[in-house]
């Protein structure tokens, strides 16, 4: 698979994602360019769920090129998700299960169309994040120690 044009590092760190799920996103030509040139952030972005329809909010595009973008244009402006009835049905069924929330992991090109993938995910406690980054530099020692006595 391609280099993805924007990936939410946080998601997984903050969040436990349970199951992940693919999206079409809804954008304006200007966008879809400077998407494709790499030009756009999930940080801080989130999915949410108005009239029975996924939107993605604070995703941050700003314009391709700036003197040809509509002056009312707003680059945090909500996108909707293209989803069929039967997963959104689904989406909202694990959103009102407590404390999961829908959480956009990154933004992608699949036979020319730009697809979101969302995370439907748990926030982690202070205490499973410091039990990843122990474990983790655990394993970053032993891997040092196996090395060095090559």
């Amino acid at each position: 698979m391609a280099k993805p044009y924007a990936y939410n590092r946080r998601a997984r760190y903050d969040y436990e994602i349970k199951e992940t799920l693919e999206a079409g996103i809804s954008l304006k030509g200007y966008e879809v360019k400077a998407v494709k040139t790499g030009h756009c952030s999930l940080r801080g972005s989130f999915v949410v769920l108005k009239n029975e329809r996924p939107y993605l909010l604070n995703s941050s595009i700003p314009p391709y090129q700036p003197k040809n973008t509509p002056k009312n244009y707003d680059p945090n402006r909500s996108r909707q998700l293209l989803l069929n009835k039967k997963e959104i049905r689904r989406l909202i069924g694990k959103t009102k299960e407590k404390g999961l929330t829908l959480i956009p992991i990154k933004m992608y090109n699949k036979k020319g169309r730009i697809k979101v993938e969302i995370g439907v995910g748990r926030g982690k406690r202070k205490i499973d994040k410091r039990e990843k980054i122990k474990k983790r530099d655990i394993k970053r020692e032993v891997d040092r120690d196996l090395r060095s006595k090559e």
